[in-house]
């Protein structure tokens, strides 16, 4: 059932949205490494999950009936590294060390390294694989927690995607939702003329899924497109997220040099600017 969703609730979330993805600057800065492109395009779907949809507990992160995250494009970590330390899963401290040696924080998620994370990723294609079994186990188990997983659009060139997106349809698995975080960059270039993926939405329809396609950057559209998905039965749902790589950051947004490649002081300082002119702007209109 489609909820409704207050615009100060929103507003809250787009303001958070600019907080996770100012720390996401400042972590890729200190590490003088990490993606900063694909971790800027997943954060307002990460927000609106993690801060209003999802069932899971900071105190409680092993709870057996919390809803699961799967971070399948982990390069885009420092994304969930910042919105877990936002909620408190550990100290805000450990974002200083992205990337350092025997620290907290990989430069992919670690499972057995950081609270919250609940698979060890970033070899691409696997995490939809890891989201079906743990979403079969919940259906053995007769639990009525959910699966999220994101899947960089990049990514959907792995074979092992289109096996494990089969396979969700043939088991009906109505408890997994896969994001595709689709900004039609890769690390190479465009997507269309690496390995062309369109039409997105026929080939999931294709495979079994229902399939939703929205602005990977309105809050209140990912937030009824969960909705939607909590009231799909007997397949599987995905949603594309039309997003901007590099989003909020003008000079990275469809920059493909910022794949993998950190700011530099100066524009560490510009993005920043940028980030802190849109927080305010934001919290003067509540």
């Amino acid at each position: 059932m489609m909820k409704n969703y207050d615009g100060e609730i929103i507003r809250k979330l787009e303001i958070m949205a600019v907080k996770i993805r100012k720390k996401i600057i400042k972590m890729l800065y200190r590490a003088k490494s990490g993606h900063p492109g694909g971790s800027l395009s997943t954060v307002d779907a990460i927000v609106a999950l993690y801060f209003l949809y999802m069932n899971h507990n900071p105190k409680n992160p092993n709870d057996s009936n919390r809803d699961r995250f799967i971070l399948s494009k982990g390069h885009a970590a420092p994304a969930l590294y910042a919105t877990l330390a936002e909620l408190g899963y550990f100290s805000h401290v450990e974002l200083n060390n992205l990337r350092n040696m025997n620290c907290m924080l990989q430069g992919h998620p670690a499972c057995l390294c950081t609270p919250g994370i609940e698979a060890s990723t970033g070899s691409l294609g696997h995490g939809l694989s890891f989201a079906n079994g743990v979403a079969l186990a919940a259906k053995l188990d007769k639990k009525d927690y959910k699966t999220y997983v994101m899947l960089g659009d990049g990514e959907t060139n792995e074979g092992q995607i289109w096996e494990a997106a089969a396979a969700a349809s043939h088991y009906k698995l109505d408890n997994v939702t896969a994001f595709i975080d689709r900004n039609f960059l890769q690390i190479d270039g465009n997507t269309e003329k690496i390995m062309r993926l369109e039409s997105i939405r026929d080939r999931w329809s294709s495979f079994g899924w229902n399939v939703i396609e929205i602005d990977g950057h309105d809050i209140k559209k990912i937030l009824e497109a969960l909705d939607e998905a909590d009231g799909n039965y007997n397949s599987p749902t995905v949603i594309i997220l039309n997003t901007i790589k590099g989003k909020g950051v003008s000079f990275m947004e469809n920059n493909v040099d910022f794949h993998g490649v950190p700011p530099n002081e100066m524009e560490y300082n510009l993005a920043i600017e940028e980030l802190d002119t849109l927080q305010k702007k934001l919290e003067a209109s509540i």
